[in-house]
């Protein structure tokens, strides 16, 4: 990431997000037209893919996101699992369509540690309806060791 493209950080403005199609927004913020959300800043990972209905985030676990039992918080897996996820539901949304997640079960396979390296948050729509879409997501490592995944169900809603 460019140092450039690594500043620039916001919220997509709402008349431009309703403007937009999902995959459209989607796709502006991975080029770097569109800026990324705050989120990514704050914990250090950034979008990576994006087709429609599948998205994914990268990221590298930090000893900053550390628990007080010596592993990464189970929140920073359930954050990447959460934005690939709702993302994969967001990319297959027309103009002027948005959503608002309902439910997100994650099971956590096995501890993250700062040493685990790059990860990658996959996600992947299951069913897009008219007014409510589930997807699933992984949280794996640069050789497929699975360390958490999820379920996500969403409403979808008009702008």
């Amino acid at each position: 990431m460019s140092a450039e493209r690594a500043n620039r950080y916001g919220v997509v403005p709402t008349e431009i997000a309703k403007s937009m199609s999902g995959l459209q927004l989607l796709t502006s913020i991975l080029e770097g037209t569109l800026p990324e959300p705050p989120i990514q800043q704050a914990l250090d990972f950034r979008l990576v893919q994006v087709e429609r209905g599948y998205v994914a985030f990268a990221g590298t676990p930090k000893f900053e996101y550390y628990n007080p039992i010596g592993s990464v918080h189970g929140g920073y897996a359930a954050s990447l699992l959460d934005s690939c996820m709702a993302c994969a539901v967001h990319s297959t949304l027309e103009t002027g369509l948005s959503y608002s997640t309902l439910e997100i079960k994650i099971n956590y396979v096995r501890a993250i540690r700062s040493d685990a390296g790059a990860l990658r948050a996959q996600g992947r729509v299951i069913h897009s309806g008219k007014r409510i879409a589930t997807a699933e997501g992984r949280l794996v490592d640069s050789a497929g060791k699975l360390y958490a995944h999820g379920i996500t169900t969403c409403l979808i809603l008009s702008l």
